[in-house]
């Protein structure tokens, strides 16, 4: 039996009294609640005090005590002597033995005599039959490898001494769950070297409010600059479990102290919540929430970053990043930290290693959710509804359920991929996946429903926002690229970047910035609906559309402002992935025909017979039949440069005809609050016309550099329509004559000490072509994310030979 030395009294220890280096005494999740107690809520005051309920510890020695005092022991060792874990009957089945011996044990009076006298003492500060959460503490939980995250159990809204005497007999038992005997198995942890604490803490009333989790790193891509946030109504349990689809925010840590970084809030559907009941047996239940709160987010702007600035805090103190849950007290409105352990998973990432998974080609989509990490799976379906069946799992099949819960673990790691209906990125099924290493898609409704059992599919997580489960097994490839070597050139290489989807993950390719960032993508695939149907939303002629605007801005009165928001979000996101260095933002470069495609938009677009040279681009910004949706999107650049801080976020003109037309832009830009040269701002322009590579002298007075668009410039050089294929023989970048044109406005651009880069296709399919743009002094070359790594060797050995 272990002793402790931290205190007269063996059993007991208060937060106060407790620092992280007491996890052999109390476990990780107490010794850590301790050491946030005294760090934030003791020695701190003002802005920098946390808030974090009181509580105490019921010591692991205490656990020691009571299998030496019942004699159970030797009958525990018995009972799992010989126990195969991948035999999931034959796991349930002696786990079950072993937590009904300690059950049924005697619990020593002595023992029960000083938790009753603690709880007294927690009355006495909080009130008669205070409101505790009881939750276990394992002695290896919660270390640098090992998470133990939901191993053992949690009871909330436990009141009065006998209630909570009867929980601590669960906490202690449940050290023996089936999920918590398999896993100690597997990570090579003798059983009874970890003993059990318990934690006994003030509940916060989020029942009464909202409650969630929250990560000092993005726990898909393991970038560090990021707080994520998840919230829910009510108990947090729901998130974890992935009983709801909670609301989703970032925040982006290095301007966080001087500005307001909210870089995303995404609506989730968070259908129930876990309220108190008064059923002494189950003081917890769920029950639905009203429509009205399903649309409105958790929490408030200011709540969002005071919760950030508390992550970025702890993480701090701790020195890496971490996991914590937080809650909202309806009765007080004030927010709390109720726990904090260290994230587990990417921040022990090998960062050196770049490993990519590409599909090469795929089936019929089956059904679409959220995907956690970046891999890609694939095997036979086995669908299990009840947690009872687990047991009938075989290795290697891809799991498909309506939600996993810590009892799932076992045949978890055995998975060639998870596929659940409900969920967040954040629930247990994506917590334990991405600790696992295996590919899971959350949150696809309906997969146990349109997914077959003993099917064959292809589970996808590797190709931004949405997750895929396809049809068949599909061809895929892995592509591994060890980054700790690799030289860097003179020449800038920078990257394309559509979607703000795959912004953190690309952020880890060794580059230079981005040199082509596309509004027109977060505007189709985020916003969906015309800027000019969102202005004139009352008086819109289409009744489905209007309808379906409705849907899509829930929540949003003011209907412009969504379209500010969102597109705010999609170039913060790209901003924050990449900062400080430059992110180059497109504006809307979307033809007439592409406009009138987005919800509402037909409208408000004329019908061009050939709109690739029609209304497009800067024509469009000064146009008084289209500057009030262009001032939309100057606003949103604004927010993200003035609100947010990230004043590395430039911007670019595309298709900008003539020297009169740049003019206009930028005046209208001016009045919108976009000075060219304030707080840094640089304005540049698309090079994609013969027009501007001929004037790129006047060019140069008004912009601040240019970057070479090489596929309308190809296209309208050599008169080629880019999307014809009955002329695609003739479009080809490395025509002469592109060439020239190309290598004339390099050598302007140089004359009047003005940046230029090239953004188009042609070097990321051509290596011949971007070392041309080497020879001809290029200052930068922006390619596709994955063609970064080859082009960049090639730039490298191009380089090296003008040295020669």
């Amino acid at each position: 039996m272990k002793n402790t030395n931290k205190t007269h009294n063996p059993f007991i220890l208060w937060f106060k009294d407790l620092t992280i280096k007491d996890v052999p005494i109390v476990g990780g999740k107490n010794a850590s609640l301790g050491e946030m107690y005294r760090a934030f809520t003791q020695s701190s005051s003002g802005k920098n005090r946390i808030l974090i309920p009181n509580g105490f510890a019921v010591t692991a020695y205490s656990y020691h005590y009571l299998l030496e005092k019942a004699g159970i022991k030797e009958k525990i060792q018995k009972i799992l002597t010989g126990l195969n874990t991948h035999n999931i009957r034959d796991l349930m089945a002696r786990g079950q033995k072993v937590r009904e011996t300690i059950l049924n044990a005697h619990f020593p009076k002595d023992l029960e005599k000083e938790i009753r006298e603690s709880y007294r003492k927690m009355e006495k500060e909080y009130g008669e039959s205070v409101d505790v959460a009881v939750r276990s503490s394992a002695t290896a939980e919660d270390l640098p490898d090992a998470s133990f995250a939901g191993q053992q159990e949690t009871y909330l809204n436990i009141k009065g001494e006998y209630a909570l005497i009867e929980a601590c007999k669960k906490c202690f038992a449940s050290l023996f769950t089936n999920r918590a005997i398999s896993y100690r198995v597997d990570k090579h942890f003798d059983h009874f070297s970890i003993g059990l604490s318990i934690g006994i803490q003030k509940m916060v009333r989020s029942d009464k409010a909202c409650s969630g989790v929250m990560f000092s790193i993005d726990t898909e891509s393991g970038f560090r600059d990021v707080v994520l946030i998840n919230g829910s109504w009510g108990l947090g349990e729901n998130i974890v479990l992935g009983k709801v689809t909670p609301d989703e925010f970032y925040v982006f840590k290095k301007t966080l102290a001087t500005h307001q970084p909210i870089l995303s809030k995404k609506l989730g559907s968070k259908k129930i919540k876990m309220v108190y009941s008064n059923d002494i047996k189950n003081p917890t239940k769920n029950i639905a929430v009203s429509p009205e709160d399903q649309k409105r987010f958790v929490l408030t702007d200011e709540q969002i970053l005071t919760l950030s600035r508390w992550g970025c805090a702890i993480e701090k103190h701790y020195k890496r990043p971490m996991d914590m849950e937080w809650a909202l007290d309806g009765e007080t409105n004030q927010l709390f930290i109720v726990q904090a352990r260290p994230e587990t998973v990417q921040a022990v990432k090998d960062l050196t290693v770049l490993e990519d998974y590409e599909m090469e080609s795929h089936g019929k989509i089956l059904i679409i959710g959220s995907p956690v990490g970046n891999k890609i799976g694939a095997g036979k379906t086995h669908i299990i509804k009840d947690s009872a069946n687990i047991d009938q799992f075989k290795k290697n099949e891809v799991l498909v359920t309506d939600m996993t819960d810590p009892d799932w673990e076992p045949i978890m790691k055995i998975a060639s991929a998870i596929v659940t209906n409900r969920g967040g990125r954040t629930c247990h099924a994506a917590i334990v996946s991405r600790e696992l290493g295996i590919p899971c898609i959350v949150g696809t409704g309906k997969a146990t429903q349109i997914i077959k059992n003993n099917q064959n599919v292809t589970v996808s997580c590797a190709e931004g926002e949405k997750g895929f489960v396809y049809e068949e097994i599909s061809k895929f490839t892995i592509r591994k690229t060890n980054l700790k070597n690799m030289k860097r050139p003179k020449t800038k290489i920078m990257m394309n970047i559509g979607s703000p989807d795959i912004a953190f993950q690309s952020s880890f390719i060794p580059n230079d910035g981005v040199g082509l960032a596309r509004e027109e993508f977060i505007i189709n695939n985020h916003i969906k609906i015309h800027p000019l149907a969102l202005i004139h939303f009352k008086n819109l002629k289409n009744r489905e559309d209007k309808k379906e605007i409705e849907k899509i801005t829930a929540g949003y009165k003011n209907k412009s402002q969504y379209f500010i928001d969102k597109l705010a979000e999609g170039i913060a996101i790209i901003g924050a992935a990449f900062y400080p260095k430059d992110i180059i933002m497109r504006l809307s470069d979307f033809k007439s025909n592409e406009y009138a495609n987005l919800i509402g938009g037909r409208e408000f677009e004329p019908v061009e017979d050939n709109p690739m040279i029609g209304w497009r681009g800067a024509s469009r910004y000064y146009s008084e039949k289209y500057r009030i949706a262009f001032e939309l999107e100057c606003k949103a650049l604004k927010k993200v440069r003035e609100k947010m801080g990230l004043t590395n976020v430039k911007i670019m003109i595309p298709f900008c005809r003539t020297v009169e037309e740049g003019k206009k832009v930028i005046k209208v830009m001016e009045e919108n609050g976009l000075k060219r040269g304030k707080n840094g701002l640089e304005i540049y322009m698309m090079c994609e016309i013969p027009s501007n590579v001929i004037l790129a002298d006047a060019f140069s007075e008004i912009f601040d550099g240019f970057s070479i668009g090489s596929n309308d410039l190809t296209q309208l050089t050599l008169g080629v329509d880019r999307d014809s294929e009955l002329v695609s023989n003739i479009y080809d970048e490395r025509n002469d004559a592109v060439k020239n044109l190309i290598a004339n406005v390099i050598k302007k651009a140089k004359k009047n000490k003005r940046k230029i880069g090239i953004c188009g296709q042609g070097p990321s399919d051509f290596p011949d072509f971007a070392a041309f743009l080497v020879r001809e002094g290029i200052d930068s070359i922006s390619l596709n994310p994955d063609t970064v790594i080859k082009t960049t060797l090639k730039i490298l050995e191009e380089e090296k030979k003008r040295r020669r």
